[in-house]
């Protein structure tokens, strides 16, 4: 049986990494919070920002509510650009007050498309943080797409090139993978884990990739340094 590109490189990728286990969190609200405080930072930092709005008891939406913009600000410091990203998770507040009567719940459960849209409609949330929710959150079957997923597919010239965009690319996992949102979450931290091993946008580590056979870019790289080291 042949077995489309994208749903080979998944198993190449489980086979050598393993189970990740994403998304770490503690509660569907912890997971919609860490959706929008990863952006444009890194995970740790991400970390440190959860873990002070424990501390102080605002991870969990009444209190995050009833907390000052200057406290719930200073909580999520660490995570960069705490002002835009206070005022987003209160946007994500006022959409759950307002749609769903106050209830995480009852927004979670709400379909897919139309939740979708909603959280579109919250300043400051793309695409990426939107599908992060539906997946991760409401177990929604989306898979949701990275620089770390536009950056490895590119260079395995797996998807044409003119698939690239957000939505193309989403299109093309969910059209060569099984619809499971268990799946395409493990996926999504196999190509994160990838990305930081070995697929980094400068300096790749090429030859340590496990899938440089299965990559255009990669093999090119890695012949050219095995020319250079025996010259």
């Amino acid at each position: 049986m042949i077995q489309h590109p994208l749903a080979a490189l998944y198993t190449r990728l489980y086979d050598h990494y393993g189970p990740q286990h994403w998304w770490p969190a503690d509660t569907p609200f912890e997971i919609v919070v860490g959706a929008v405080l990863t952006q444009a930072t890194a995970w740790r930092n991400v970390e440190r920002a959860i873990a002070r709005l424990k501390e102080r008891g605002l991870l969990e939406p009444s209190a995050m509510q009833q907390a000052s913009v200057a406290d719930l600000e200073d909580a999520i410091r660490p995570a960069g650009y705490f002002r835009a990203k206070a005022r987003t998770l209160r946007g994500v507040l006022k959409l759950i007050e307002d749609r769903y009567g106050g209830s995480l719940d009852r927004m979670l459960q709400a379909p897919g498309p139309m939740l979708r849209e909603q959280l579109l409609g919250v300043r400051g949330i793309g695409p990426e943080t939107a599908d992060a929710i539906l997946l991760y959150a409401a177990g929604h079957p989306v898979f949701v797409v990275d620089a770390y997923t536009v950056r490895i597919v590119s260079r395995a010239g797996l998807v044409p090139a003119g698939e690239l965009s957000y939505e193309r690319l989403q299109d093309a996992f969910q059209r060569q993978l099984p619809r499971d949102p268990g799946l395409y979450g493990e996926y999504h931290a196999l190509l994160v884990a990838l990305g930081k091993d070995c697929c980094r946008k400068q300096n790749p580590r090429c030859r340590a990739c496990p899938a440089v056979d299965m990559c255009a870019f990669g093999r090119q790289t890695a012949a050219a340094l095995s020319l250079a080291a025996r010259n």
